[in-house]
């Protein structure tokens, strides 16, 4: 069966949420190409759809992606980590971060969570999931760790 848009959109209405054609670009430049270290991604309640909200320079860290995560509003992101092995193996994973802060609405909460393994699905190549509701949860330790 052939992808449209029509269907990309039927697809979601479980979860309510449509996806934007764009969030899955982004995604895949990042993958594939390697032209983002990292996308925000939020839900626009209005439009029922999940929309890209920025996305990082290759040459920016973790500190600048987690830099942009708002205090107290739910996000989508994805975060490509390069490290070193122990052998000195240059390796990259794809993290998926659904960030739910204590201090967010209950409403958009529950939207995100509603919505998560929905868009997930749309991002084909995810290595790792992280759930964070304040940043320690997800400080670089812990991807560090998440990520051998």
């Amino acid at each position: 069966m052939k992808l449209t848009r029509h269907n990309a959109i039927a697809a979601n209405a479980a979860s309510g949420m449509a996806v934007h054609d764009d969030c899955k670009l982004r995604f895949l430049e990042l993958k594939a190409k390697r032209t983002h270290r990292f996308i925000i991604y939020k839900i626009e309640e209005k439009q029922k759809q999940v929309v890209v909200e920025k996305v990082g320079e290759p040459t920016q860290n973790y500190d600048d992606f987690t830099a942009s995560l708002p205090a107290d509003e739910c996000r989508y992101a994805v975060y490509d980590f390069d490290f070193v092995t122990a052998e000195n193996c240059q390796k990259s994973r794809i993290f998926f971060i659904a960030w739910s802060p204590d201090t967010a609405r209950i409403r958009s909460k529950m939207i995100y969570a509603s919505s998560k393994d929905r868009f997930k699905r749309e991002l084909d190549g995810i290595q790792v999931e992280l759930q964070a509701t304040d940043p320690t949860e997800m400080d670089l330790d812990v991807i560090k760790s998440r990520a051998y």
